[in-house]
């Protein structure tokens, strides 16, 4: 605490400072997450650029000068463009809807950031959360909630178009978020049963503190959160949403200027959202071995160190989201409900029932085989993935059969190609 600060109930002091904490906390985050959103659509048209060997933005500089800067000032212009854009709306939308939708997908996507967290300092004394809204014993509950009010925006804005394409991509988008969030939560809660917690900050210093990250304990679970969320970003393969080549734009045909700009940050802030919670989670938050130490408070030149491991993590699985984009096909929309309801559920449930085990009788068990908790816990999760992945790849063989068609070959009509 701080020097001639005492913690008491109703202290105007502990008050007034707790005040001014969250609010530069929350200027701080806010700030991030803008400026993170607007410098990520640089990179990701560079990776873009890269994939098919072409130039991206490079010319776009500083504003009213010859310095290009590699283009970093893209993103300025692109901004500048969307604030002086005319706002134009439609006369056939629902207007109190239509505008309060994108207002709705943004404030979801940016309030769930609040339980977060980017670890624990102590300076001169004072015990200091990076995370807004510190000791939230639900956070991944939390995050879950807020994130799902995202898919009313997407709804609202496709409704309230009145339009067919817009009103497609918001039924598109319902079926598929609310379809992979219970896979999702499946994986999540198969990690709170091994952990023993719903707080962000306790899963990092259990992985931190084994000395192992989930992704080496939990490959299952791993499995179906990584599928699930990178549905739940709605991107590349996975955006029925917006799906370009079916539906002009999908949910947000109809929108243009700032309204668009709010849906287009709020869909960015989900996939950073998607690389924080895997990372947080199954990659060890901002832990390396040797490097940030597994206590849950350190000194600030720790602190800044775990910031900066925490966000190098982020960064390269947000690339990993880039690369998908621009490489993989987009699947039809029957394909992903199927694999939503026919394969990542059931096995969201297998893996669910397997880790409720595991963590009820796997500490007898390894006694009784004479093995240490750590390494039969490990196996037995190693050995459910591959018996889990056995079943799917039988139960559902590939498409490729080349295999000779049973019964019969009809004659086909002859083709002026094929007449002599």
């Amino acid at each position: 605490m701080l020097p001639g600060v005492t913690i008491t109930k109703g202290c105007p002091k502990m008050d007034l400072l707790t005040t001014l904490e969250a609010g530069i906390k929350m200027l701080i985050l806010f700030g991030g997450l803008m400026g993170a959103a607007a410098y990520l659509v640089l990179v990701e048209r560079w990776v873009a650029a890269w994939i098919q060997d072409r130039l991206g933005p490079n010319r776009a500089g500083l504003p009213l000068t010859r310095w290009r800067l590699f283009g970093l000032g893209q993103p300025i212009a692109d901004g500048g463009k969307f604030i002086f854009k005319e706002e134009f709306t439609p006369s056939h939308v629902e207007k109190l809807l239509y505008f309060l939708a994108p207002v709705v997908s943004l404030t979801a996507a940016v309030g769930v950031f609040a339980v977060v967290p980017f670890g624990e300092v102590e300076i001169l004394g004072y015990r200091l959360r990076l995370v807004v809204a510190p000791g939230v014993d639900i956070g991944l509950l939390y995050i879950i909630a807020v994130s799902g009010l995202g898919v009313l925006g997407v709804l609202l804005g496709g409704w309230a178009s009145n339009n067919k394409y817009s009103l497609f991509g918001g039924l598109r988008s319902a079926a598929q978020l609310l379809s992979y969030e219970i896979p999702l939560g499946l994986a999540l809660l198969g990690m709170v049963l091994a952990v023993g917690s719903l707080r962000l900050e306790e899963i990092v210093l259990w992985q931190a503190q084994s000395g192992l990250w989930n992704i080496f304990w939990q490959p299952l679970g791993f499995s179906l959160f990584f599928l699930a969320a990178f549905a739940e970003a709605g991107r590349l393969p996975f955006d029925m949403a917006e799906a370009e080549q079916e539906l002009v734009g999908g949910y947000h045909t109809e929108y243009s200027g700032m309204k668009l700009m709010m849906y287009m940050v709020a869909e960015y802030l989900h996939m950073i959202l998607a690389s924080f919670l895997l990372v947080l989670v199954f990659f060890g938050g901002w832990h390396f071995w040797g490097l940030s130490g597994n206590e849950p408070v350190v000194s600030w030149p720790t602190a800044l160190l775990r910031v900066v491991i925490l966000l190098a993590k982020v960064l390269v699985v947000i690339w990993f989201f880039m690369v998908a984009r621009w490489s993989w096909p987009r699947f039809r929309f029957d394909q992903i409900m199927h694999l939503a309801w026919y394969v990542l559920i059931p096995v969201g449930l297998v893996y669910v029932v397997g880790a409720a085990v595991l963590a009820e009788y796997g500490a007898g068990w390894a006694a009784r085989m004479g093995l240490t908790p750590a390494l039969f816990m490990a196996a037995a999760n190693w050995t459910l993935f591959f018996v889990v992945w056995a079943v799917v790849a039988w139960l559902a063989p590939a498409h490729y059969d080349n295999r000779p068609l049973a019964g019969p070959i009809r004659p086909q009509a002859p083709t002026p190609e094929t007449v002599p």
